[in-house]
């Protein structure tokens, strides 16, 4: 039986979520016949450019960026969570409930807080979301990359930021499995809309759309999984479906905010 790396790293909380996407990974490697090697280390980047790898998936914004040309898209997902249907996601840009100010105008200078720099939803959308207010190429008065978007909110629920963007996927997940995590927030307004996170291979085409359908059938054939992870079906995608992520850079750029936030 042949081996080969599959992982699906992206959304791995609450446990519920991590538990379901674990099964679907066995069973569509089951369905496809070939036995899992499992990825050693936490070298993301090097996960998603391993000649090994099956399929995993990654974010947006990178497959444009780093990962553009060097990897095959398989398809993306049809979610049925809020926020995020139809094969697309945004980003939320969070406050607390008790945040008096209600526009990003009137936030800016605050304090903010994204998952890290190479992320779609939390560098290149709040980005896009925050231009049209920026001033001098600025933004916040200070930035924290907190590692994750479940760090984030949890900074900003104890007071230490003002201000997040989270993946609207990680955030209904929260809601529906760990509600207290969520609670104390409110939503100040969307992002625009983005392709939901790519799953990818290092396989031809013709493997990839095998894989697409064995993820589907396997969705199919456990209906439990696909309620759990809230996972319709997965979508065929190509790279152009991506390309508003560098329109939504550019827009940014032209209007002055070329970083998030820069270094003075």
């Amino acid at each position: 039986m042949t081996r080969a790396i599959a992982e699906l790293p992206m959304y791995t909380a609450p446990e519920a979520v991590r538990h379901a996407s674990e099964a679907w990974i066995a069973h569509t490697l089951e369905l496809l016949g070939v036995r899992r090697q499992r990825w050693q280390g936490d070298d993301l980047h090097a996960l998603f450019l391993t000649p090994d790898l099956l399929f995993t998936q990654t974010c947006g914004y990178p497959l444009m960026t780093a990962l553009r040309g060097r990897v095959r898209l398989i398809g993306r997902p049809d979610f049925d969570l809020p926020h995020s249907t139809g094969g697309e996601h945004c980003s939320l840009l969070l406050v607390r409930e008790d945040e008096p100010r209600n526009d990003l105008d009137s936030l800016r200078g605050c304090r903010g807080a994204a998952n890290n720099p190479d992320s779609n939803t939390g560098m290149n959308l709040l980005r896009h979301a925050l231009a049209p207010w920026q001033r001098n190429g600025r933004y916040f008065s200070e930035l924290q990359w907190s590692g994750s978007h479940r760090q984030s909110l949890a900074w900003l629920r104890e007071g230490s930021v003002d201000l997040i963007a989270m993946d609207s996927v990680t955030f209904a997940y929260l809601a529906l499995h760990s509600p207290a995590e969520t609670r104390g927030v409110r939503l100040l307004q969307r992002s625009a809309p983005s392709p939901a996170l790519p799953y990818i291979t290092a396989t031809g085409e013709a493997d990839a759309r095998d894989i697409r359908e064995a993820m589907n059938q396997a969705l199919e054939q456990h209906p439990h999984l696909s309620t759990a992870l809230r996972i319709r079906r997965i979508l065929p995608a190509v790279e152009a479906d991506y390309q508003v992520l560098l329109d939504y850079e550019r827009e940014a750029v032209s209007l002055g905010l070329a970083m998030l936030h820069p270094g003075r």
